[in-house]
């Protein structure tokens, strides 16, 4: 059953869809708190059921990341690509297997973040993606705004 916008155009159910799912708007600092407590209850979950599992916890970071990018205010859309992979690095902290201190965890934690850097970079593309899209849209979102205002006429 596909709806009609203003425009005349019929809506596709996948976007009625998307539309009726939870839409919150969290300032630079709650996105980066958002995703930094998730991935590291991911990561905790991940130690406990998984073994540690990189595979696992490297694609359940993906879905952060584009969560993270979506969820994040307009005015803030820049946070985003920068408070992922600090995510990333919290998260990893349970999945890194350090011993021996805080010296042996530090260099475990360092070495999982070389190791899965692709994960890390791959999350962090997403984010800017989702981002840089969302900012182009809020530009011709504007200059649709200020196209269609009444022109001030000025008097010389």
């Amino acid at each position: 059953m596909e709806r009609a916008v203003p425009g005349g155009r019929p809506v596709p159910p996948v976007v009625l869809a998307l539309r009726r799912l939870p839409n919150p708007r969290l300032t630079g600092l709650g996105a980066g708190l958002f995703a930094s407590a998730t991935m590291l209850v991911l990561g905790v979950l991940d130690q406990l059921i998984l073994d540690g599992s990189p595979l696992a916890f490297g694609l359940l970071f993906l879905p952060v990341s584009a969560l993270t990018a979506l969820w994040v205010r307009t005015a803030d859309l820049v946070t985003a690509p920068i408070s992922v992979p600090i995510a990333f690095a919290v998260g990893v902290v349970p999945i890194s297997g350090g011993s021996g201190g805080f010296g042996g965890q530090a260099m475990a934690v360092v070495t999982a973040l070389a190791v899965h850097a692709g994960w890390l970079y791959g999350g962090t593309l997403v984010a800017g993606l989702i981002t840089c899209v969302r900012k182009v849209r809020d530009m011709g979102r504007r200059q649709r705004v200020v196209a269609r205002a009444p022109q001030k006429v000025r008097r010389p």
